[in-house]
């Protein structure tokens, strides 16, 4: 049977509440192949027994306690050396009615347990434990992979326990348990390669396998035989967590049944502390074994339990020193480089070997910066928005599809706004092929994400019986397990390979280490910033004074010339006056040079005096004046009102503006008629004013050197000025805060506009900055 949804292999909340309830430990009964008695620890007076003693001692009630206290003061003296919480330990042998029974012991709180079990002769050199430490512990050391170890121990404790079947299996992130190894005899069903559901075995059975690491049920048909306090208290009372003849759950009973098992034994692998999976024997027909076997079982599990944790730290290790060598090949080449994370993606294959990944993307806002196989770039920025509500550190995912199911429409709503998507960027789902997601957050600011992607991997499961198939509520009102374990295949999709935890841990040593680097860079930045405003301030001195004390020597030029020509003209020669005419003309345009730097120097000095500056009206003064300065051109002034009302400085908007009014009048001077736009917008950013003309524009190659001192893109012959207005402009607008953009194309006109905070941003974000310091805006890294 093949199935391609996900399944819900958990059970109900119903047998969930009801299996969690069941008093797996105090069950008040034990197996009826065994007897059991409780002392206290320090007196050793009995308090609580089996009721199956009575048949042993061949005693009246009334007499029995004190017939098993009198059985038991054979072995009553390893009571003391009992550690409490542990397991049993062997306390000897007592024969009782011609019977030789093996006594083992253990402690919990303040009681002292005894079980007793027929016993066997101590078989020498063949004994369990000899052939454990003389055969089997050489080839576990020998064997490399975890299953070739498993499949070692599982036919070794076939051959001592002599059950039809063992099985070993683990147990994955869901619970559910993988067949890795089997032996088997025939007539029994083969379950290697199947997985078992997670439901199979309650939340608190797998912490009673973690604390008791063995468990036999030798006949699943077995009456329970109830345990009795001597006082009368009910025997539920008494906890039998670390019992070896502890009753089971009747639901298992009947699980055991269904699977055509009769005989079954348990025995835990436990890995760091966790329960990593189990050895599970089986057989059709009723069996019981003898403590010496048992505990030859138990310690190969142990055995096998230290090999496994050897071995997988072992791969730690080496997976750890490989991630460890991808990570500083990362971070060498970022501290080579401008410390901007999106240099990552310029050498991507130590990246994408970091998480085993195929693609991997660095986010920024609604900024992103992509390489190998990744969704498309809405989809990104989507995911960017989606995380930056989600993780504070690391978040990962192999069932991406499923745990993100908005993302797709997040992606298509942000795609409709693009005005560049193409309409074939919407169809199917968003995601693409990828199913398995890794992110790490840089910033607590700024929606700043590295992300790693895995593509999806369908599999097919191979279960031992259908796992949608739950237990059920019978007519009894009890529990009853699933009755069905015939091979049943899931197909299973949406899913990737699973991030493992040597490499969430790599991306956490890499989020550390991008951070440093971020942060040693921004200190490096602020240092250079600081260095900069000094300089800054040094320059800007330097240009007011040079510049304050060039005005007389060029209007000295200029006056002596005149005197000149005034008083020996007529002596000088047409060649002597056209080369005087030519002085004064350069001392004129050195004049204004100078004026237009004096300028641009007290306003990078000046302090900022924000008001409210009605724009209608200064259009309205700026547009009659230059009506007046060019009476003999046609200009067509298309003026969108009302304008929004700017915040700021009066005096040093009104020069800001009226530069690039002057400049839009002065580049349609070949245009008849001449034609500036000029209207208001509102942004996020704030408000601002945008000047349009049908000019001779410029090409968008030279945007950049357009709001440089003394950059021009014309001949002065074409055009005069002094190539200091539009810096001019771009200081004015960055001291309050704001920002100014140029568009153009040549012949075709040129589109200037700034942008300014509101008054509610500019004395919230208090824009005005020390003197000098507005000319250079940095941008320093979250």
């Amino acid at each position: 049977m093949m199935n391609t949804d996900t399944l819900a292999t958990s059970p109900t909340d119903l047998q969930v509440a009801q299996c969690a309830s069941e008093p797996i430990r105090i069950p008040g009964a034990i197996q009826p192949h065994g007897w059991l008695a409780a002392v206290d620890w320090r007196s050793g007076g009995l308090v609580a027994f089996s009721e199956n003693w009575s048949a042993l001692l061949q005693s009246t009630p009334d007499m029995l306690a004190a017939r098993i206290e009198g059985a038991l003061d054979a072995v009553s003296g390893v009571r003391p050396g009992l550690i409490d919480g542990e397991g049993p330990v062997s306390c000897g042998t007592l024969t009782i009615g011609g019977r030789r029974l093996h006594v083992s012991g253990h402690r919990l709180g303040g009681l002292a347990y005894f079980e007793l079990e027929a016993d066997t002769d101590d078989a020498g050199n063949r004994a369990p434990i000899y052939s454990l430490a003389r055969h089997l512990v050489p080839m576990m050391q020998r064997t490399d992979a975890v299953s070739e170890l498993c499949r070692i121990v599982v036919a070794e404790m076939k051959r001592l326990t002599g059950f039809g079947r063992c099985l070993a299996y683990r147990f994955d992130a869901d619970g559910h348990g993988e067949v890795l190894a089997e032996a088997i005899d025939p007539g029994y069903d083969a379950y290697a390669g199947h997985r078992f559901p997670g439901s199979d075995i309650p939340p608190q059975a797998r912490e009673l396998y973690r604390i008791n690491h063995i468990r036999l049920i030798a006949d699943a048909h077995y009456e329970p035989v109830p345990v009795r306090f001597v006082d009368g208290r009910d025997g539920t009372a008494l906890d039998l967590s670390q019992a070896a003849l502890r009753s089971v759950s009747p639901v298992h009973l009947e699980y055991m049944r269904n699977m055509r098992t009769l005989a079954s034994m348990s025995v835990s692998i436990i890995v760091d502390g966790k329960l990593w999976g189990l050895v599970s024997c089986h057989d059709h027909a009723p069996r019981q074994l003898s403590w010496q076997a048992r505990m030859a079982c138990e310690h190969l599990g142990q055995l096998l339990s230290l090999q496994i944790e050897a071995k997988e730290e072992n791969e730690q290790v080496t997976e750890q020193l490989r991630l460890r060598q991808q990570t500083l090949a990362i971070v060498a080449h970022l501290s080579d480089s401008d410390a901007t994370l999106q240099r990552l993606v310029e050498e991507p294959g130590p990246l994408l070997r970091l998480a085993r990944a195929t693609g991997a993307a660095v986010i920024l806002n609604d900024s992103c910066w992509a390489v190998g196989e990744t969704p498309d770039h809405a989809t990104l920025l989507a995911l960017g928005q989606w995380l930056g509500n989600r993780i504070d550190q690391v978040w990962h995912s192999d069932r991406l599809p499923v745990e993100a199911a908005s993302l797709g429409n997040e992606a298509d709503n942000r795609a409709d706004n693009e005005a560049d998507n193409e309409a074939g960027n919407k169809v199917g789902n968003p995601l693409g092929p990828t199913a398995g997601l890794l992110a790490i957050s840089i910033s607590k600011l700024h929606r700043h994400h590295i992300v790693w992607f895995r593509p999806e991997i369908v599999q097919t499961i191979l279960w031992a019986g259908d796992p949608r198939k739950e237990s059920a509520i019978g007519e009894d009102s009890r529990l009853h397990p699933r009755r069905s374990f015939a091979s049943w295949k899931q197909q299973v999709s949406g899913r990737s390979l699973p991030w493992t935890p040597g490499e969430i841990h790599a991306v956490q040593e890499l989020r550390q280490a991008l951070i440093g680097i971020v942060l040693r860079r921004a200190e490096e930045m602020a240092e250079v910033a600081m260095e900069l405003g000094r300089v800054n301030k040094e320059l800007e001195a330097f240009s007011y004074t040079v510049s304050h004390d060039l005005r007389a020597p060029m209007r000295h030029i200029a006056g002596f010339v005149d005197l000149v020509l005034e008083m020996e003209g007529g002596a000088l020669s047409e060649r002597s006056r056209r080369y005087l005419a030519h002085v004064k003309e350069a001392s004129a345009h050195a004049g204004q040079l100078v004026d237009a730097l004096l300028d641009f120097s007290r306003m990078g000095r000046s302090a900022i005096k924000p008001g409210s500056i009605n724009t209608d009206h200064l259009i309205d003064d700026l547009i009659a004046e230059q009506n007046t300065l060019n009476k003999d051109r046609r200009i067509e002034w298309a003026v969108s009102r009302p304008l929004p009302r700017l915040w700021g400085d009066p005096i040093l908007l009104q020069v800001a503006i009226r530069n690039l009014v002057t400049n839009a009048v002065k580049y349609t001077r070949p245009r008849d008629p001449a034609r500036i736009e000029i209207t208001g917008f509102e942004t996020g950013d704030g408000v601002g004013l945008s000047i349009s003309d049908n000019g001779v524009g410029f090409q968008m190659k030279y945007v950049n050197k357009l709001f440089g001192v003394f950059q021009r893109l014309h001949q002065t012959e074409s055009f005069e000025g002094t190539g200091i207005g539009l810096a001019s402009v771009r200081r004015i607008v960055e001291r309050h805060g704001g920002h100014v953009e140029a568009w153009g194309e040549a012949d075709r006109g040129a589109r200037f506009r700034f942008t300014l905070p509101t008054r509610e941003m500019a004395e919230a974000q208090a824009i005005d900055p020390a003197p000098g310091h507005g000319a250079f805006p940095l941008t320093m890294p979250p």
